[in-house]
């Protein structure tokens, strides 16, 4: 049998077709437009994710013997708000993960409500990105529009409505909305109170491997493929990558360099940061996770390479970087404002350290092991926690770079385990899929047989001591530069 799997990203969505033994035998993407309407704003438009996923799904499935897709699972961006009216129609641009426009609504969140008891109601204190400060601007800047919600959906599971007909999210997705009672799994009747919302404007919940109906026949009949095809929950993106990386069970870690960058440590046990750095979300495995999370990841090394030097030869830029762990230049990357752990929406990105000998090559290093150290911060987080890591695994669109992940398994002075698909989301949606459709008893065994690990980067341990000597100079920056931002 077949299993689609949908990585719904913030630039593109990309899909790929999972046999049940693992073996990816397509992938497809497709972009889609992002908008700033002002400045720390991100919108985009839900009608193009749906367009360009059955674009995607048509492709996909153009060469396969259609009668043997099965099910298909969907990893996507999280936070995003998508308001749909009485007939199910989208009010207004989907306001996205990154946009920092609620910085004022985050703050009344946590000094009004309070940090510890916003814990108590979610697990979690609010954050810009955060759905419910996206829901308070609305009510207060688009009353108009916010009195005509009838559902509130995530980016992921507008995707799903539309292939199935079924407003539905998981409790992974869920978790960070600021809306789900994470530790019991239901949505939280103060936070909706709060937010002047009822739970009927909100989706049923389900477990991620959980099938939420079927293809709708019109759809399927359009596509070329059975209408008893099952539309499985899905997750939040980087549950869904760590479902694809087997960071499944208890003590397991994945990091992310997509264009956001993540370090995701599964658990058993549900738990909260007592700070509050991390986030506290329930997982797609039916357990939970803690997870660091910064928003601009190989967005800035996009922006660093497309924007100002003006080329899309990453390898050739990277090609000159020999001298690691002696850089004098340091890369802040806070482009869009950062999330963990300083909770900062004004924080920005900057270099430091420039001589008149600093080239190309140094600015480029600076902004990889920008990225790395500002990982490494949420890192020490769960160090502090008694979290103990000795390996992680790795995937998104910055594992491909060799340079990087040496780069980040000397930082974070880990073994960096890489599998054989990079696919992360989009493969853990298909194994969500195929774990649904009952091709497995449950996501850890599906994980254990499906995910192979083909390779590790392993510290170096006279680079590591140099980085954590760089780091320790990293950690400095920001705490010194804040209020200027």
């Amino acid at each position: 049998m077949y299993y689609i799997g949908i990585d719904l990203g913030t630039s593109a969505v990309k899909l790929l077709l999972m046999d049940e033994k693992g073996t990816v035998h397509k992938v497809v993407s497709k972009e889609y437009p992002i908008c700033f309407p002002h400045p720390g704003w991100s919108e985009q438009s839900p009608e193009d994710w749906y367009a360009q996923s059955i674009e995607g799904i048509r492709e996909l499935t153009a060469d396969c013997e259609k009668e043997m897709v099965a099910g298909i699972g969907c990893g996507g961006q999280m936070h995003g708000l998508v308001a749909l009216d009485d007939q199910d129609r989208v009010i207004r641009p989907a306001i996205l993960w990154n946009d920092g426009r609620t910085a004022k609504q985050t703050e009344d969140l946590n000094q009004r409500i309070g940090k510890e008891t916003l814990s108590k109601y979610t697990a979690n204190i609010a954050f810009a990105g955060f759905t419910a400060p996206k829901l308070l601007w609305m009510r207060e800047e688009e009353p108009e529009n916010f009195a005509r919600i009838e559902k509130i959906m995530l980016p992921k599971d507008y995707l799903s409505y539309c292939l199935s007909g079924v407003h539905c999210t998981d409790y992974s997705d869920a978790s960070g909305t600021l809306l789900l009672d994470v530790e019991h799994k239901c949505w939280s009747r103060e936070m909706l109170e709060i937010c002047g919302v009822s739970e009927k404007q909100l989706p049923k919940l389900y477990e991620s491997y959980e099938v939420v109906g079927t293809l709708k026949p019109e759809l399927a009949r359009g596509l070329g493929l059975s209408a008893d095809v099952k539309i499985v929950a899905g997750a939040g993106d980087n549950a869904a990558a760590a479902v694809g990386t087997g960071t499944v069970g208890d003590g397991k870690c994945n990091i992310s360099l997509g264009t956001s960058g993540t370090i995701f440590i599964s658990s058993r046990k549900f738990g909260v940061d007592a700070h509050n750095a991390l986030h506290s979300f329930a997982h797609a495995d039916g357990h939970y996770h803690l997870m660091g999370c910064m928003l601009s990841a190989a967005a800035c090394n996009k922006w660093w390479m497309e924007e100002i030097l003006k080329t899309e030869d990453y390898a050739g830029e990277q090609a000159g970087i020999h001298k690691l762990g002696e850089n004098q230049v340091f890369y802040l990357p806070y482009l869009m404002g950062e999330r963990s752990p300083h909770n900062d929406p004004d924080a920005r990105a900057c270099f430091i350290g420039m001589s008149m000998d600093t080239g190309r090559e140094e600015m480029t290093q600076a902004v990889l092991e920008g990225v790395a150290f500002a990982l490494r911060d949420s890192l020490e987080v769960a160090k502090s926690l008694g979290i103990h890591l000795e390996r992680t695994k790795i995937c998104g669109g910055g594992a491909k770079s060799a340079l990087w992940k040496r780069i980040i398994a000397n930082v974070m002075n880990l073994k960096v385990d890489v599998i054989a698909s990079e696919e992360g989301p989009g493969l853990g949606g298909a194994i969500l899929a195929a774990v649904g459709c009952g091709e497995f008893a449950d996501v850890e065994e599906a994980a254990a047989k499906l995910v192979r690990v083909v390779d590790t980067v392993e510290p170096e341990p006279e680079l590591a001591a140099k980085y954590e000597e760089r780091y320790a100079k990293f950690r400095k920056l920001y705490p010194a530069l804040k209020e200027t931002f």
